[in-house]
């Protein structure tokens, strides 16, 4: 089995969730978006959308965008298992007609409210664990898509439709590798006035935790595929 992972930046990457893929029988190719052929992704087993710091209000710089949407919309279509991350998700809320839009910015680590069908799925491993928030844009939940999950600042965390799963928070994030973030976004750190050390401090506290919690959410994931 295959799996494709669409990749905007070299460190915004699969994570913890790598060895569990691989563990349940898919070989990995990463792509990277804006240089590399994205026909792979279109009828891969699986494909994983990552995150970025573009946004899909973006598309007129970046048309690679519109070709990442046109893609996720293919996969559901097919009922292909197509799990985005933060950008990833706000390309499928996109794909599926959803309108995404600039929203309050979460930067750092927090809980999940779940909603019920979150708690009776893979998501429940996040009930009382933390995950890693990274995005300034929010999008509507698609028409008959099923809410998982929400924040004080953001309504619409995370959300099921179809062979479709769209996290907006960062759960494959390893916090013993959160150094390339830190530097990679330190602009953005800087503009929105967040301190490095305090969020390096924050992630060592809650490293584990949300580690295992992440991983604990992609295998079951991965097993309700199967």
């Amino acid at each position: 089995m295959r799996c494709v992972a669409v990749r905007h930046v070299r460190f915004e990457d699969l994570g913890l969730w790598e060895a569990e893929i691989r563990a349940h029988g898919y070989e990995i190719t990463y792509l990277d978006a804006g240089v590399d052929d994205l026909g792979a992704a279109a009828m891969a087993d699986l494909t994983v959308v990552l995150g970025g710091p573009i946004g899909v209000g973006d598309r007129a710089s970046y048309p690679v965008l519109d070709e990442e949407i046109a893609l996720i919309a293919r996969r559901l279509d097919a009922g292909l298992p197509t799990l985005g991350v933060c950008l990833g998700a706000q390309l499928m809320a996109a794909a599926l007609g959803a309108q995404v839009r600039p929203g309050e910015v979460e930067i750092g680590w927090g809980d999940l409210a779940l909603t019920l069908a979150g708690r009776t799925g893979p998501l429940s491993a996040f009930a009382d664990a933390p995950v890693l928030h990274w995005h300034g844009d929010t999008f509507d939940l698609p028409d008959g898509a099923t809410l998982l999950a929400s924040s004080p600042a953001t309504v619409h965390q995370a959300f099921a439709a179809g062979s479709g799963l769209a996290l907006q928070f960062h759960a494959e994030v390893d916090g013993e590798a959160i150094e390339p973030w830190l530097m990679g976004h330190a602009v953005e750190l800087a503009q929105r006035g967040i301190d490095p050390v305090a969020l390096r401090r924050q992630t060592a506290a809650v490293a584990d935790e949300a580690a295992m919690a992440g991983i604990v959410m992609i295998r079951a994931w991965l097993r309700d595929l199967a």
